[in-house]
Order: structure tokens, then sequence, then C-alpha cells
């Protein structure tokens, strides 16, 4: 008797409430939005539970509409779908966390949000212009926040009853430290580039002993240089077990305690990055001990300008 592979179903606790979090993401960062609708129908379809949205990529209303009509359908119960939308760094003051917050919700079309993330620990001058910049072309940054002023604001949403957990992206150990050593509700999520070139073993490790989630972004490698997904022990290993370079690598993230995003707009793409199964024992430490290649694609951590959004004006 076959037993079915449920790598792929893999839903994660998280440290607040009663929320699980289904390991698979997929990610929502897409230009166009009749193309973000198209590509989460297509996700839902497929079998994705956790969508990862952000106000930056506005594109929230695109990804609601794709939801609503799945549910109408009595395709996908809401309930079953767990949505994560990120706050950006110009609603970083604390008066302006809840509006932010509601405008992505009525975008959506849902009345809360499972997880609810600060995009980058970097405050941007608040206002309108998500980019905001001087003449010299540099982002203006705001002095007159904190990021625990602004982690408060987002605890208060958890308190309200509209946000069932609350998270941080683009972090470093040291700033993370800080916030959960200061917070009264601890962050459920972290979301950070992390794949075998990146696979960030030190932050996993701390976020393991204080009941966080990691999840990775760029989990592929984002097709960039050096391709992830072109390493031999990576294609050795894809080889080996009939899979692909990407679903190796989606399976190590999940089966390594991680939780992963991945995005795309082509239906075989998509089903492709969910048609993942558990990888023997050696292949994951052949991973973990022969990869030597180190490199960070997203140098947000730097700036707070996420490197993979392209910088356009908004319709």
């Amino acid at each position: 008797m076959t037993t079915p592979d449920t790598l792929r179903n893999t839903r994660i606790g998280l440290n607040h409430g009663s929320v699980l979090m289904p390991a698979a993401g997929f990610g929502t960062l897409i230009p166009d939005p009749l193309v973000t609708k198209e590509a989460t129908k297509a996700a839902l379809g497929t079998g994705f539970r956790h969508f990862d949205c952000a106000e930056r990529y506005r594109n929230e209303a695109a990804v609601g509409e794709a939801m609503q009509e799945v549910f109408k359908a009595g395709i996908v119960r809401r309930e079953d779908v767990f949505v994560t939308t990120k706050l950006w760094n110009t609603n970083h003051r604390p008066e302006r966390v809840k509006t932010a917050f509601d405008g992505s919700r009525r975008r959506l079309g849902v009345d809360h949000i499972d997880c609810y993330i600060i995009h980058t620990p970097f405050a941007f001058k608040p206002g309108d212009e998500q980019d905001p910049r001087d003449e010299q072309g540099r982002v203006i940054y705001d002095s007159g926040v904190t990021l625990l002023e602004t982690w408060r604001a987002l605890e208060r949403l958890v308190d309200d009853g509209h946000a069932r957990s609350i998270g941080l992206s683009d972090i470093t150990l040291e700033k993370l430290r800080e916030i959960v050593s200061a917070a009264r509700i601890k962050p459920s999520v972290v979301q950070v580039e992390s794949h075998p070139y990146l696979p960030e073993w030190e932050l996993l490790d701390f976020c393991r002993g204080h009941g966080i989630v990691l999840q990775a972004f760029a989990a592929v490698g984002h097709a960039m240089e050096p391709n992830l997904l072109a390493d031999p022990v990576i294609t050795a290993i894809a080889k080996r077990v009939h899979k692909t370079p990407a679903q190796v690598a989606l399976a190590w993230a999940i089966q390594r305690g991680t939780a992963f995003l991945t995005t795309s707009t082509k239906p075989w793409r998509i089903q492709e990055n969910f048609d993942i199964s558990a990888l023997p024992e050696d292949a994951m430490q052949e991973i973990r001990d022969r990869i030597t290649t180190h490199v960070r694609f997203n140098s947000v951590v730097k700036t707070g300008v996420p490197g993979f959004i392209p910088r356009v004006a908004a319709n």
C-alpha cells in the first residue's frame, strides 16, 4: 500500500492562538493585476492555501477578486486559506498602521488577516508616495519612529481581533532579537530570503527557540545568477529522485522546518512548485554539506528597498 506524500500539505502551528500556517505559500508579487488574478486562481486550483500579499505590490484587489470568486463558487472555503499581507515602509508611524491594515483588508475582501507583517524594518517618509526620494534619488527615511513603536501598533491589531498573528520581514537576527525581547506579542513569522545558497541557519535556530516560523522567499533563487537550480548538487539529487531542481529546493525548505514562498504566472509551473515530495535524508545532508556557494540576491536588509520590486509609478 502506497502512503501518499503529504509534504505539500504541511501546516505549521504558530506561537499565537491556534492558527496553522500552510508551509507551501504562493507569493503574489506579479506586476499586472489581470495576470495576478489568474495566477491566484490557478494556485488555489492547484492546492496552494497560503497567499502572501503586500500593500507595496499594488495588486491586493486582484488577489482579493480571485479569492472571492473561488470562495463564492464553493471550490475553496475562506477558513481553509491563510492570507498574509504586509505593512509598507511609509506607514510605520503608529497612527498610520490601522488605516493601512484596514485598506489591505478592504482590497483583499476579507474580514481578518491571518498574518500581518512589517514589510521591512526601515521606516520611509510617511505619505502616499511609496518610494519617496530626494533630488539625488536617495530614499527619504523617517527617523521619527522606531521599529518597536510600529510593532506595538501591530500588537493592538491582534488585540482588536482582525489580525490573527503578526510578523516581520527582511530583518536581521540582531534586530529580531531586539523585538523578541521587548514584544508583548511575539512575532509568529519571520519572512526572509533563504535557499540553499543562503540557508540562514543561525537565524533559523533562533526562530526555532522562540516558536517563530521562518518563511523563505526567493526559495528557488528567483532566477538570479549564480543559478541555484543549475547547481550540480541540486541537479544530481533531482535526477536521482525523479523531481525537478525547483521541487528539490522547495522540499528541502519544508523538511528543514521552514515555510516557503514561490511565485509563477504559468499554470504548469504553479503545479510543479506544489507537486513536491519528501527527500531522502542523505539528500538533505548533501545539500547542507556539499553546497558551498553563499549569496544574497536581494539587498533589502541594507536599504529597505526590495530589489525584486520594479520602481514604477502607481497607476
